[in-house]
């Protein structure tokens, strides 16, 4: 089984930038098509970006233009440049495998690390 654990949170003043990291140990990572997703406080989890395993990009309409998500598979390491920071982008952040439906997965989650845009 797949294992998450991600680093990079912190406090941001908005406009500001935060460079996360997702560390993913077992074989299934090169084929998987990987994910950040979000957690803000009293919302639901949702899938910010996405990573095919050939490199294809999708985001939400929420930070498109601001975020990039990039891997490095030899590392089995996942990454998610924010630029731009608002506060609305305060939340956990988790990485994850994307399943093919696109929905949450339902395991495999690790601890996230808090991000904090305020001023």
């Amino acid at each position: 089984q797949v294992q998450f654990v991600e680093s990079g949170g912190g406090l941001m003043q908005p406009g500001g930038s935060l460079r996360l990291s997702c560390a993913a140990s077992g074989t299934m990572f090169r084929n998987a098509a990987m994910g950040w997703y979000r957690q803000a406080p009293g919302k639901q989890r949702e899938l910010v970006a996405r990573i095919s395993s050939g490199g294809n990009t999708y985001y939400a309409d929420s930070v498109r233009g601001r975020f990039s998500i990039s891997r490095d598979s030899a590392k089995n390491t996942v990454f998610l440049q924010m630029n731009s920071l608002k506060p609305e982008d305060t939340g956990v952040y988790y990485c994850n495998s994307v399943p093919p439906n696109w929905g949450l997965p339902g395991d495999g989650w690790g601890q996230g690390t808090q991000v904090t845009v305020s001023s």
